[in-house]
């Protein structure tokens, strides 16, 4: 306990009186409790049962997906909502996010490669679309919301009861200003990078950002990606002209931070592509909202002149993706499980789409660089989650890689984690 109390000292934080602002009387008092060590009487962690016959029949769907030969899926956990995940150094713990209140903690705790317990983690804090969690290589856990960003400093110690040490290092209301609150493009990812800051992507709330939005967007980042300390001080816009992400990296090799991009709809089934991004230095700007996706200029600004400002920074797509397949979660393969092609290449998910009139994605996708560390291919890893009627038996959020160099792969739909190994030679 020592040692964690040094730690928050360390980050700057003021013990043990931190002002954790939050959008509820209750939730604010327990932020206080919490980083102060005191309890919160909150109650029991609710447990999702990881047996019987949803779990039989979650089984059965996954004898349906096709992969390359000497891979095998299996079920890893049952997980409500399951979005995006962050996998622990020590205890083999995922921690997933929802896009509704809950964050969950799921743990195989007798390393056979199946979840045991799928519990609440800390239950206490009153989360608000806990999309986007990460974790570091020094073992902070970092949940970023919809307008907030907690920070839980030793959270594979503190899993097994309801009270978890937990910091609000962005205020709820200070990500993005309180009137830009959306219900729309609020699944927000982070990372950290090896600069040791935290990467955020924020999305902004519309199919296409309207002209009076635009400069205030630039200036906080909405549509965009941010940087800041792992404290959550000197915030910096590093990346504009975005979307919406739902899913960023860092190349281990050479550091680069990539990301995916959801693009315009209304436009139809073909048009525009879904991208891969690469940013080659801080700064740049990505097309929206004078693209719709790739060179496919949007409705809304197609006689619109480009500003010299943005056009300077412009990086196309690495990756042009097939339209309206959703492209979410991403990595980098850095496991010794799989054959040798599949090492730094780029998995992906492609959730599928809403309203595409041919129904597409709801596949796991690979990306193989070239030497230079740019995307050379792109082709289906894991597929088989919809139907030949069109209909989504899954809908895949997020890929990491796991302690054992297998791969996780969220769905949102099933409320589910599956596991794929290399079972060959």
């Amino acid at each position: 306990m020592k040692k964690t109390l040094l730690m928050l000292a360390a980050f700057g934080l003021a013990l043990p009186s931190f002002a954790a602002t939050s959008f509820a009387k209750n939730d604010e008092a327990n932020l206080s409790k919490l980083g102060s060590f005191k309890r919160t009487d909150s109650g029991p962690m609710k447990r999702i049962p990881q047996d019987g016959k949803y779990a039989d029949n979650l089984r059965k769907v996954l004898t349906k997906i096709k992969m390359p030969d000497g891979f095998k899926i299996e079920l890893f956990a049952i997980v409500p909502d399951a979005r995006n995940m962050a996998v622990s150094r020590n205890k083999a713990a995922v921690w997933v996010g929802t896009r509704k209140n809950t964050v969950w903690s799921v743990t195989d705790r007798d390393m056979d490669n199946v979840a045991d317990t799928v519990e609440e983690f800390s239950p206490s804090v009153k989360y608000d679309i806990p999309n986007g969690v990460c974790y570091s290589p020094d073992g902070m856990l970092y949940v970023v919301e919809r307008n907030r960003v907690l920070w839980f400093p030793a959270a594979e110690y503190f899993m097994e009861g309801s009270d978890t040490v937990a910091i609000a290092i962005v205020k709820q209301g200070e990500l993005i200003p309180p009137d830009e609150e959306s219900y729309n493009h609020t699944a927000r990812v982070c990372a950290v990078g090896p600069d040791k800051k935290l990467y955020i992507s924020l999305g902004q709330p519309f199919n296409v950002t309207p002209a009076d939005k635009v400069d205030l967007y630039k200036k906080w980042g909405i549509g965009g990606i941010i940087r800041m300390d792992q404290n959550g001080k000197n915030r910096e816009v590093i990346a504009t002209g975005i979307r919406n992400s739902v899913g960023h990296a860092f190349n281990p090799k050479d550091g680069k931070l990539w990301f995916t991009d959801n693009q315009v709809d209304g436009m139809g089934d073909e048009i525009p592509p879904g991208e891969i991004n690469k940013m080659p230095k801080p700064g740049m700007w990505y097309g929206h909202p004078y693209y719709g996706g790739g060179d496919t200029r949007t409705n809304e600004y197609k006689d619109k002149t480009i500003p010299k400002a943005d056009a300077d920074r412009y990086v196309k797509p690495q990756v042009k993706t097939i339209a309206h397949a959703a492209d979410l979660g991403m990595m980098f393969y850095s496991g010794k499980m799989f054959p040798k092609k599949y090492h730094n290449a780029i998995f992906s998910a492609q959730h599928g789409s809403w309203n595409a009139v041919k129904p597409r994605g709801a596949r796991v996708m690979v990306t193989y660089l070239d030497a230079k560390g740019n995307a050379a291919k792109t082709e289906p890893f894991a597929e088989g989650w919809m139907n030949e009627n069109g209909v989504y038996l899954g809908r895949p959020v997020d890929v990491q890689q796991y302690v054992d160099g297998s791969l996780l792969v969220s769905d949102d739909k099933a409320g589910a984690v599956y596991r794929i190994s290399y079972q060959g030679k």
